[in-house]
């Protein structure tokens, strides 16, 4: 069984960066889709980043459209870690950041939405201030 956990949430002002981390046990995960979604108060839970290996053996990146030039989604095979590293950070990008992870059906597939991913971790909270 999968576990993932995150750490590396806290608080920080606009502007600032953060990197968080998700550290995976209990399988070989280089070749799942590993993501971070991320959840605000009243909101549903959304898409932030993905990477997938692709059919070369490296691994394919996906940032969602906003954040691009601001996030980016190094991983470490060795220690089993993918990270989110945010920059610029902005009051809006407070919220609960999750990591997930999931066999991925295609070569290079990344799930978008929540239900597509099996293994989550616990969650680690952002808070941006202005």
């Amino acid at each position: 069984q999968v576990q993932l956990v995150e750490s590396g949430g806290g608080w920080v002002q606009a502007g600032g960066s953060l990197r968080l981390s998700c550290a995976a046990s209990g399988g070989t995960v280089r070749d799942y889709a590993r993501a971070w979604l991320r959840q605000a108060p009243g909101k549903e839970r959304e898409f932030v980043a993905a990477t997938s290996r692709n059919s070369g053996g490296t691994y394919d990146t996906a940032i969602t459209d906003s954040k691009k030039g601001r996030f980016t989604i190094p991983r470490d095979d060795a220690k089993n870690t993918v990270y989110l590293q945010m920059n610029s950070l902005k009051p809006e990008d407070t919220a609960v950041y999750y990591c997930a992870a999931v066999i991925p059906p295609l070569s290079s597939w990344y799930g978008k939405v929540s239900y597509e991913y099996h293994y989550w971790g616990q969650g680690t909270q952002v808070t941006v201030s202005s």
